[in-house]
């Protein structure tokens, strides 16, 4: 089991598709070290997803979707996201478009196990520019 970094492959056709939108509703999911992600993640699915106090299965809906264009990097980025009085442990996370059948954006591995204990989990996203989150060059 592992999760890969990754712009998910299917994300990138369905960019060319036109079925992404910045009006649509992007999510956030948390994943224990048990999961599989990685570019051929396709969509969302509560398999190894994390569960805990101040967790809910589906993850947070992401807010700040934030585009442009740094030179000649098209970027996309979010506002962080936090789940508050959280007692999880987290691998990574997978950010999905739940407007489109929950169709996979990009997976995104933490380098280990990161644990809250009925803290706050945040999940910081970089600004924007050649920086962010997702950067197509």
């Amino acid at each position: 089991m592992a999760i890969t970094t990754a712009i998910c492959s299917s994300y990138k056709k369905e960019l060319f598709d036109g079925t992404h939108a910045s009006g649509d509703t992007y999510k956030i999911a948390l994943f224990s070290d048990s999961a599989t992600l990685s570019a051929v993640t396709t969509a969302y699915s509560t398999s190894n997803e994390v569960s805990g106090a101040g967790y809910v299965a589906g993850g947070k809906t992401l807010s700040g979707f934030t585009s442009g264009i740094d030179g000649t990097t098209a970027y996309l980025t979010f506002a962080d996201a936090s789940w508050t009085s959280a007692t999880i442990t987290a691998r990574g996370c997978l950010i999905y478009n739940s407007s489109k059948s929950n169709k996979a954006v990009a997976v995104f591995d933490f380098g280990q196990n990161v644990t809250s204990t009925n803290g706050t989990f945040t999940v910081d996203f970089p600004g924007t520019g050649s920086a962010s989150l997702i950067r197509i060059a």
